[in-house]
């Protein structure tokens, strides 16, 4: 074979192999498409700090708006929102020997601050509270309350004629923290003690009915003592798995 041929043979078989080349491998502009598709599809998750102009877009669809509490959090003169959310579980609804069906779906709580027309969300904790409905035993459940006020963000216990318990959180340090916890153990309007902790200086004041039989308020003798709690972090609101078991007495 002339070299000629071999030539000619050696260049079709060049154009043949770039040509397959060029079909199996996409372009530079086709490897950017492709990165940018993926980078979407990362970014399209929700993040933590989600904004919206209302605040039923941040319940999931697993729950219920349950009630929603309005107030200024952060001292900016805007009405922020606390929204209390209830779990939709058809599994968590018993029948109940005594009031028929009961929902036993637990509760939780997200917290928006409002900046112009729009919500953002700076804490949730979709678990923490149980039902209005729980069993209570001989008595009747605790009452759950929140509410704003000066500032800051109570979650409150009613237990009737028993007394109460409350939780006082403060926004610093991008979360909200406890920063105080008070409760009463009571007979009727009669206080027996009263404890009340400011976790900021780590302390703890009781006051206690000496006169422990008193029948009106009138009777009671108060006597109040001080005492140092061990410094340590402070809780926050999103870490906390169950009310029902923060206790500090």
């Amino acid at each position: 074979m002339s070299k000629y041929k071999l030539f000619i043979i050696s260049a079709l078989i060049l154009a043949w192999s770039t040509s397959c080349d060029n079909q199996a491998t996409p372009s530079d502009n086709q490897k950017d498409d492709s990165s940018q598709s993926e980078n979407q599809d990362e970014g399209s998750e929700t993040p933590e700090n989600e904004t919206s102009m209302s605040p039923q877009d941040f319940v999931p669809d697993e729950f219920a708006v349950f009630d929603k509490i309005f107030g200024d959090l952060n001292d900016d003169g805007q009405e922020d929102c606390i929204v209390i959310t209830k779990g939709t579980d058809p599994n968590q609804v018993v029948l109940d020997e005594y009031f028929g069906e009961m929902d036993r779906n637990r509760r939780g709580i997200i917290v928006l601050f409002k900046d112009g027309n729009t919500y953002e969300q700076v804490a949730k904790n979709q678990s923490c509270f149980s039902s209005e409905n729980e069993d209570g035993g001989v008595y009747f459940p605790p009452e759950l309350s929140v509410e704003i006020k000066k500032g800051k963000l109570y979650v409150h216990y009613a237990h009737g004629r028993y007394g109460y318990w409350k939780y006082t959180f403060r926004y610093q340090e991008n979360s909200f923290k406890l920063i105080g916890y008070d409760q009463t153990d009571t007979q009727g309007p009669v206080l027996h003690y009263e404890y009340s902790y400011n976790f900021l200086s780590a302390r703890k004041l009781t006051k206690e009915n000496i006169n422990f039989y008193s029948e009106h308020p009138e009777d009671e003798k108060i006597q109040e003592t001080w005492e140092d709690l061990e410094k340590s972090k402070l809780i926050t609101l999103s870490s906390i798995e169950d009310f029902d078991e923060l206790h500090f007495d």
